[in-house]
């Protein structure tokens, strides 16, 4: 497709119906070419992913949130044959979630980043806290930055940090805080939203509460998030970051389950398996630690595979944890393989944005910019034995190359009334832990060229299948289906809330095509 005549086209049918349009809303043309609306869409086409290559008709830099409004606003009420949009943040989408094809894409990271932290506000009832409003383009490692220099931060995380406000609470937000603090949509405290309308909303949990929710999780589905208040605690200067080693995957996850138990002292507990050499070198990147562990990965012409447990005490030395007392409580009861645990202090700045080291080693190695199969899924604690019993039925360990993640969440950190879909023993609350696990592949293209991408991604969707029917009861997270049907299966009860959603506040359903929900 000639996306320059297309690009044409589009203008001149807006400009057009500007200059005929009867509501008032739209006043002049001059209006509309304020927009920063360019041609230029070679990053808006892409995404960290690569697997979809949408390219949009044009690219939306937004000054401010305003013009968002007038754009979605004058497309809701128009005449015009149908125009989608997607937000981009980071663009570390994997599926071509922010892409739209022949559509416009705004990028989010064109608005100012205004970054305001709030230090012990009075609230209601005498309630002191401290929270940050940032806009929804920002990105999480500025926001830690900034938070720091008043002695604060978020209390729940993803791994990777450069991404934006708005990209993470429009899935939900996970990482090994999760459990004690809940994914970073159950750490919001108001957002200022566009609504698919046009409409500029200020909400909370008590104002316009249903459009809140149904934009947290929401997938970009509802309205796009241009700012964010976001609560904020002491944050410690250091962390006692802790590996231990085991060769059960039972033992692994029972170890796991203790420590998620005791939220007053632990702070964060993730785990990953160690499948081959490789795998144990890559997680151990930005680990400033020796690891002396040298496992046996083939055992009587057979594969063993290894697990890790990684967990952390902020060391905060104002609320009295003695840390290495709390870390031999631990080691007394836990049953990892003996030797094998291993300890260092780092900075909590330097912890958090560990995985940044991860991506400057891939970078060098040329992995970074390349394809990326990634499959993520909530597994009820009922379910994920099974579910390893697959994964490893159909995954070549010697093959495999990026880290897989498996470590437990609690269901009551988790607001049902949020648009994320999670496994149905975890929504009736029948089944307290799940499990988040994340296949986390780089994919080398000298190596692997376009059908052996193809074959994984098959694979990928057969394990995907596998795992979400009642056997096991999986959910996707950062899902990705081929078809409405399919998201209407992966919503289940909160499909038809989700779909009323989708009716009250983006009608037309302009938001969100790359996601592919709704025809």
């Amino acid at each position: 497709m000639d996306i320059s005549l297309l690009y044409n086209k589009v203008n001149a049918f807006i400009l057009l119906l500007i200059l005929s349009c009867p509501y008032t809303i739209i006043q002049k043309p001059i209006d509309f070419a304020s927009l920063n609306l360019i041609q230029t869409t070679n990053t808006a086409s892409t995404d960290f992913g690569r697997i979809k290559f949408n390219a949009p008709a044009s690219v939306l830099k937004p000054q401010t949130p305003k013009d968002i409004a007038f754009l979605l606003s004058f497309l809701s009420i128009s005449s015009f044959p149908q125009v989608s949009v997607s937000a981009r943040g980071a663009g570390h989408s994997i599926h071509g979630q922010a892409q739209a094809l022949d559509g416009i894409v705004i990028e989010m990271s064109s608005l100012p980043r205004d970054i305001k932290v709030n230090k012990n506000v009075k609230m209601e009832r005498g309630l002191m806290i401290s929270y940050v409003d940032v806009s929804g383009g920002a990105l999480w490692i500025d926001v830690l930055k900034e938070s720091l220099k008043f002695g604060l931060a978020p209390r729940s995380w993803t791994d990777y940090l450069y991404l934006t406000i708005g990209g993470t609470l429009s899935n939900g937000g996970i990482s090994g805080q999760t459990f004690k603090y809940g994914p970073q949509i159950a750490n919001v405290l108001q957002l200022d939203v566009v609504t698919g309308k046009g409409e500029m909303v200020t909400c909370s949990p008590t104002k316009s509460s249903e459009l809140f929710y149904a934009v947290l999780g929401g997938l970009g589905q509802f309205g796009i998030i241009t700012r964010a208040r976001i609560l904020l605690q002491d944050a410690p200067e250091k962390v006692r970051w802790q590996r231990a080693f085991y060769d059960d995957f039972d033992t692994f996850t029972e170890d796991q389950e203790i420590l998620i138990s005791m939220p007053e002292l632990i702070d964060y507990v993730e785990g990953f398996v160690v499948l081959n050499e490789h795998s144990l070198k890559s997680s151990s990147v930005a680990f400033p630690a020796n690891l002396n562990f040298n496992p046996k990965f083939v055992l009587n012409g057979r594969f063993k595979v290894y697990y890790c447990i990684e967990f952390a005490i902020h060391d905060n030395q104002a609320e009295g944890i003695k840390v290495e007392k709390v870390v031999e409580e631990f080691a007394q009861k836990l049953s990892y393989m003996q030797s094998h645990l291993y300890s260092v202090e780092i900075s909590y700045f330097d912890f958090l944005n560990r995985v940044s080291m991860e991506e400057q080693s891939l970078r060098n190695r040329g992995l970074w910019e390349v394809p990326h199969p990634w499959l993520n899924l909530f597994v009820p604690r009922s379910g994920i034995k099974k579910f390893m019993d697959l994964l490893m039925e159909n995954i070549s360990p010697n093959e495999f190359e990026g880290p897989i993640l498996v470590y437990p969440l609690l269901s009551d950190k988790w607001n049902t009334n949020a648009s994320v879909a999670l496994p149905q023993a975890i929504e009736s609350r029948t089944d307290r832990v799940m499990y988040v696990v994340g296949m986390l592949r780089s994919i080398n293209p000298t190596v692997c060229e376009s059908d052996c991408l193809n074959k994984i991604l098959r694979k990928h969707r057969y394990i995907a299948l596998t795992a979400t029917g009642p056997h096991i009861g999986a959910k996707q997270y950062l899902a990705h289906h081929p078809s409405p049907v399919d998201w209407h299966s992966h919503f289940g009860s909160k499909w038809i809330r989700f779909a009323e959603r989708k009716a009250r506040f983006d009608p037309l359903h302009i938001l969100g095509p790359g996601q592919g929900i709704f025809s």
